[in-house]
């Protein structure tokens, strides 16, 4: 595991990691799409130094759908490959991680994330914000998540339309948001329309961190259930979700699996450093 760290940063320690303020350097490749190499505790701590900073980034949670859809549309590559962190949501991305040698690299799934940084939300005082879904959706995820975590501080919800919003509309979402000065906004607008609106209102948006969440409020929320946890940790959500909504589903899977597959054969995952992180930290 060793001989796979990138030339020119410190060597793993004889665990197979390196030094704990490298490791969030630290990328794999998986066919274009850098998925930073952490773990959920490694990810909390991200948002920790994000928000004492006030600092503005966005992180994008990523599996296979949001690699394959990168690689038809470049412009939804780059803006995964400048976020504060892309994590890896499916386990296909955990493995290709541990495959290019990042030992330490666990699934950061959507929900799971939400549930720690909520956590860590109520001891540390940060505020969130709830956006996206389907009308009601983001309210009733904040409710939930309010009674799960007595003491956390939610600022509001706001619920754009599904249509592109005029200029004046869009400025006065913003103006909403600022106002209610969140520390975090959890945004569920779905890949890869989360990602483009995060990259786009990045400046305009004051929160020191946006998060794409895709369907993570909806499961919140009530609307939708998750998968059993044995099917998240030996990667088969994806058919648990065939299974239940097929006809929107279908093409999804059963044309990019075999060609996700077939891909990574061919272009071997591999690590690389997080130029934007390095560049912050010189």
């Amino acid at each position: 595991m060793a001989d796979a760290a990138p030339s020119g940063r410190p060597d793993p320690d004889p665990a197979g990691q390196p030094p704990a303020d490298r490791r969030r350097e630290l990328r794999v490749d998986v066919l274009g799409v850098e998925v930073s190499c952490i773990n959920l505790e490694l990810a909390v701590e991200a948002f920790g130094a994000w928000i004492a900073e006030r600092s503005r980034t966005y992180v994008c949670v990523t599996g296979m759908h949001g690699v394959m859809e990168s690689r038809r549309d470049p412009a939804l590559r780059s803006i995964h490959n400048a976020s504060g962190l892309t994590t890896p949501d499916g386990m296909p991305m955990v493995w290709a991680g541990r495959f290019a040698g990042a030992a330490w690299m666990t699934r950061v799934y959507g929900p799971d994330l939400m549930d720690a940084v909520c956590a860590r939300a109520v001891e540390e005082g940060w505020r969130m914000h709830f956006l996206g879904g389907a009308p009601g959706v983001a309210a009733r995820c904040a409710e939930r998540l309010s009674t799960r975590f007595p003491g956390l501080s939610v600022t509001g919800t706001t619920v754009p339309p599904f249509r592109e919003l005029a200029a004046a509309e869009d400025d006065a979402l913003v103006a909403e948001v600022n106002e209610a000065r969140p520390d975090i906004v959890w945004v569920g607008l779905g890949t890869p329309k989360q990602e483009f609106w995060m990259h786009d209102h990045r400046e305009a948006l004051e929160a020191p961190v946006l998060v794409g969440v895709g369907a993570a409020l909806a499961f919140f929320a009530g609307e939708l259930p998750q998968a059993p946890r044995w099917m998240q940790r030996r990667g088969l959500e994806w058919l648990y979700r065939l299974v239940r909504e097929p006809r929107r589903l279908w093409r999804r899977y059963l044309m990019n699996i075999p060609r996700f597959g077939l891909l990574l054969l061919a272009h071997p995952p591999h690590l690389v450093v997080d130029e934007h992180r390095a560049k912050e930290e010189a």
